[in-house]
């Protein structure tokens, strides 16, 4: 029987722990580091100017959309971007392999920040979409690689995914800057032309970078056979058919409004795929009772995941319409460009994320252990909601604004609840993931994004009526009610992925042993 997407095996290489070509890691990090560093900058610029660009004036070259709808619009963007994750991945695994799933997604988003630059309506709408649909090629592929650059029983994998982490946070830092400033000379589509050059660099540096990946991503992990693809495409017609169901749904339920019938839509499909993808590898004769046991463990990881999301992802929602008009943006004789408070995260990252990593090798296996990791960030970030609600209530805009520093700190706050959960959950799920479903599961973690802003859209658009305010204070209330649950199921958790922490530990004691000799 034929077989669909069959490639070269990939040819054999050497164990990651002679590899120290790059900082002490594998030197095809150094490729993957530069490919996602342009990637993110091409992807944040873009969405550092999107909600303003979005409910600006048509004479100042916006859309004019009113500021909640255009709120969850991106809300809803960023779901949407997340939730293509899952054909990112299916094709990775079932028919081109994660390198060149990677590659046609930048070039698809090359294309769509290049219809951004055009100065029309219809193709600022084509190319939000093409960003979105490029974008879920590459997310889970590319992190799936980085993976897969170390051994097993490597210590060194949570350490690279800081690394690694750090090349999104650099881009992070810069595109907002940089965009923000050609956006504020020039205007928008300006703006997001620079996008476009930093996708075009990052297709280059992936292509540049193939030898030193050893083959890594060339592979179909499990390909299709004959049956198997007239299986997928059925599957496939079933959830374009099913979508389309929906949405009209929706549209009935909301008395015909496309926008609020599109944010119901994707964030049903966001929770229905995260459900069934869950289902999926729980029955599958291809996992073994040991892989479910790590799946066990992973289920209120990425419950955490997915509220944590929820708040994070505000960023470029309400905390982008807080900087712009809750907040002193003039500094003495400077004026500050709200969306350069995009890039306070990134650059915390990047200070804290090398002693972070640092402290997490040093204590692999030991606590704080994966769950509590994941139980101390939401914590953390649901505290932050609340800050926040707090703010929006004290400074209500007009006369009544916030000093410069305030929303600066709140940033800082939340980054450190990330570097407890993004990093290590990316880690989490390369070591968790049955191996039939590598670069699958990696797409079922960024779904805690799609899920998580799926909601907060839909409650964007169902609290309009009510203040920003209550609308923190009701995210901070679920968040931190779910990190006590979280706290409490450690030890439950913990046994489930015991003997992978303790292969980490092992591990890594073997390594400080070996450098102390």
């Amino acid at each position: 029987m034929a077989t669909i997407g069959k490639t070269t095996p990939a040819p054999a290489r050497p164990s990651s722990r002679d590899d120290r070509g790059f900082v002490g890691h594998p030197k095809g990090l150094a490729w993957l580091f530069q490919v996602e560093f342009w990637e993110r900058f091409s992807y944040y610029g873009m969405k550092a100017i999107l909600l303003y660009f979005i409910v600006d004036t048509v004479a100042n070259g916006g859309l004019q959309i009113k500021d909640s709808t255009g709120e969850a619009i991106v809300a809803t963007y960023g779901a949407a971007v997340y939730l293509l994750a899952i054909p990112g991945g299916l094709a990775a695994d079932r028919l081109l392999g994660a390198w060149r799933s990677t590659l046609y997604g930048g070039i698809i988003i090359m294309v769509g920040h290049i219809c951004l630059a055009l100065p029309t309506v219809a193709t600022a709408w084509l190319g939000i979409c093409l960003v979105a649909i490029g974008t879920g090629f590459i997310k889970p592929n590319l992190s799936t690689m980085v993976g897969e650059l170390y051994d097993r029983d490597d210590p060194r994998r949570d350490g690279g995914f800081q690394i690694f982490y750090m090349s999104i946070n650099i881009g992070a830092f810069l595109s907002p800057l940089i965009v923000g400033f050609l956006q504020g000379r020039w205007g928008y589509h300006v703006g997001f032309s620079a996008a476009a050059v930093g996708m075009g660099l990052a297709i280059l540096s992936f292509v540049a970078g193939k030898k030193a990946l050893h083959g890594i991503g060339s592979t179909v992990p499990n390909p299709l056979t004959g049956k198997d693809g007239a299986r997928v495409a059925g599957v496939s017609v079933a959830v374009v058919v099913g979508t389309a169901v929906l949405y009209f749904v929706f549209n009935a339920l909301e008395g015909g409004a496309t926008t609020a019938a599109i944010v119901d839509t994707v964030a049903a499909l966001s929770i229905v795929a995260a459900v069934g993808y869950f289902v999926m590898m729980f029955r599958s004769p291809k996992v073994d009772a040991t892989e479910r046991s790590h799946l066990a463990a992973y289920v209120p990881l990425w419950v955490g995941g997915a509220l944590f999301f929820m708040i994070f992802e505000q960023a470029a929602v309400k905390m982008a319409s807080f900087a712009k008009d809750n907040t002193q943006l003039q500094v003495g004789g400077f004026t500050i460009n709200p969306s350069w408070y995009q890039s306070i995260n990134p650059v915390a990252i990047v200070v804290l994320a090398p002693i972070v990593g640092w402290f997490f090798t040093r204590r692999a296996g030991r606590f704080p252990q994966t769950p509590a990791k994941f139980a101390l960030s939401v914590a953390l970030i649901g505290l932050s909601a609340m800050l926040m609600g707090w703010a929006f209530g004290t400074w209500s805009g007009g006369s009544s604004l916030a000093p410069f520093y305030f929303l600066g700190l709140v940033f800082v706050m939340q980054t450190v609840a990330e570097l407890f959960l993004s990093p290590v959950g990316l880690s989490a799920t390369t070591m968790l993931a049955p191996k039939a479903f590598a670069s699958q599961a990696m797409a079922l973690w960024l779904l805690t994004s799609a899920v998580g802003q799926g909601v907060a859209a839909l409650l964007i658009k169902g609290m309009a009526g009510l203040s920003d305010a209550a609308f923190y204070y009701t995210l901070g209330g679920m968040t931190l009610a779910c990190a006590v649950v979280l706290f409490a199921l450690v030890p439950w958790t913990q046994r489930k992925m015991k003997d992978v922490e303790d292969m980490r530990r092992d591990s890594s004691d073997a390594a400080r042993a070996a450098r102390a000799h």
